[in-house]
């Protein structure tokens, strides 16, 4: 594996473990505020994250590399309102898509074809990603009372994956 490719990777598996840890502590925010289904939805968006950290985990072993942990820095932890997680986590899965883009535009400077492939996978994923939080965003928008937000916590708690 190319000396570039497997920092860059271990770069986004420090950046997978902490979007985990983010949302974890997004999660325990909700918890604070006893929006139980909010913090539902953001543990299993944790747990997701924790997936994702093992893909690129088990790619860079597979393909030969070297695991390197780094520190994960420590998330944030108070906001202002659901709205203001939720536009936090926009913005945080806008710059992991383009980290990802970087991710490919250097396999692919790289001729490392494989590589290339795998970060595919991420590619849509974040595409994903980022539509599920606007989704909540838009509603969040819209929700001018604390009824509404109520509403939507029970919705978010129902969450399977």
């Amino acid at each position: 594996m190319d000396a570039k490719i497997q920092k860059a990777l271990n770069e986004h598996l420090n950046r997978e473990f902490y979007a985990s840890y983010l949302y974890l502590s997004m999660s325990a925010y909700f918890k604070r505020l006893n929006l139980k289904g909010f913090a539902h939805w953001m543990h299993l968006q944790s747990q997701e994250e924790i997936k994702h950290a093992m893909k690129v985990l088990d790619y860079i072993i597979q393909r030969g590399g070297k695991v390197i942990p780094e520190t994960i820095q420590k998330p944030e932890h108070e906001w202002t309102s659901p709205l203001a997680v939720f536009e936090h986590m926009l913005k945080f899965e806008k710059g992991i898509t383009k980290k990802i883009h970087d991710l490919v535009t250097l396999a692919i400077e790289t001729n490392d074809y494989a590589t290339n492939i795998f970060l595919h996978w991420f590619v849509s994923e974040q595409v994903e990603e980022e539509a599920r939080v606007e989704d909540v965003l838009q509603k969040l928008k819209m929700a001018k009372d604390p009824s509404a937000v109520l509403f939507m916590d029970m919705e978010l708690g129902k969450r399977e994956c």
